[in-house]
């Protein structure tokens, strides 16, 4: 049958998918709008299936926070250009907006929150046919409010802390993210660094220090010394605070009577080995679609 421009303007507006996939579907559905809108996703499921294999290590981290809880989400896609997509922003208010609205742990029990006229799995595989990236939700952190202060920040949507504290308003919390964010520190304090990454570290300084032609002793020494240098490195207590660097963050903390319980960061895509792909083919994947 015929199908009509405003027909295919109309099943455009409420799916998001292009124009030639709209008139496809209506064709094959005879016109009936709301068919061609389960074909589309249909589709869609089809599509996302079938990418979803593919290395998606770009992306966002998102921020959703009430006066009961912060929570951060990592939702990846597959090129920079899609991160900032509005279509890719439009989900990622979705995915905030559910990360409020229940109080799972799980990406999963995430996806299956509703988001429009459906879940949010739904209206992750519809823009998955969009857009056609892989879209994932990769994961979720949750701190409660209850007890603690929690200070949360994210930089340039790539990366997001969260920590719980003790004696510490938001604002002193806030500080600290931001310290957590620039610095990345493993551990809190030096007495939760595990035996077994003490010894590492230590065999390491030791080979290093092997060749210099010092006595034990002094070798011993410098190993010491190196060690806890090292240990204030992957320490949150023992780093330069980022605000005054003559200070070490222990120390402030310490004179703000404050105390950190819990921390959490996340930075897009680690973890994941991502491609190497020119910017050229980036740009030609874009224009195709694929």
């Amino acid at each position: 049958m015929a199908v009509t421009a405003q027909q295919v303007k109309e099943l455009r507006e409420r799916s998001g998918a292009g124009m030639m996939e709209c008139k496809k579907a209506l064709v094959e559905c005879d016109g009936d709008l709301e068919a061609a809108i389960e074909q589309l996703r249909k589709t869609g499921l089809a599509k996302a299936d079938k990418k979803a294999g593919r290395v998606a290590a770009e992306g966002i981290i998102a921020l959703a926070e009430d006066g009961q809880q912060a929570v951060l989400v990592e939702i990846n896609c597959e090129t920079d250009f899609v991160a900032k997509d509005d279509s890719f922003r439009k989900f990622v208010g979705q995915v905030e907006q559910a990360a409020l609205s229940f109080a799972g742990d799980h990406v999963n029990e995430l996806l299956a929150q509703s988001a429009g006229a459906g879940t949010l799995e739904q209206a992750r595989q519809e823009l998955v046919a969009v857009i056609g990236e892989n879209i994932q939700v990769r994961r979720m952190l949750r701190m409660s409010k209850q007890g603690q202060a929690v200070g949360s920040y994210v930089h340039g949507g790539r990366i997001g802390v969260l920590v719980g504290m003790t004696g510490a308003d938001e604002a002193v919390a806030r500080d600290v993210a931001m310290h957590i964010a620039a610095f990345s520190p493993a551990y809190i304090r030096a007495d939760e660094v595990p035996a077994e990454v003490l010894e590492k570290e230590k065999d390491i300084l030791i080979a290093q220090a092997a060749d210099s032609g010092k006595p034990a002793d002094i070798i011993e020494k410098m190993v010491s010394g190196r060690l806890r240098k090292q240990v204030d490195e992957m320490t949150l207590h023992g780093q330069p605070f980022v605000k005054d660097n003559d200070i070490s963050v222990g120390k402030w903390l310490q004179q703000q009577g404050a105390e950190v319980t819990m921390f959490v960061r996340l930075a897009v895509g680690e973890g994941i080995e991502k491609e190497t792909v020119d910017f050229a083919t980036e740009v030609m994947q874009q224009v195709k679609g694929s």
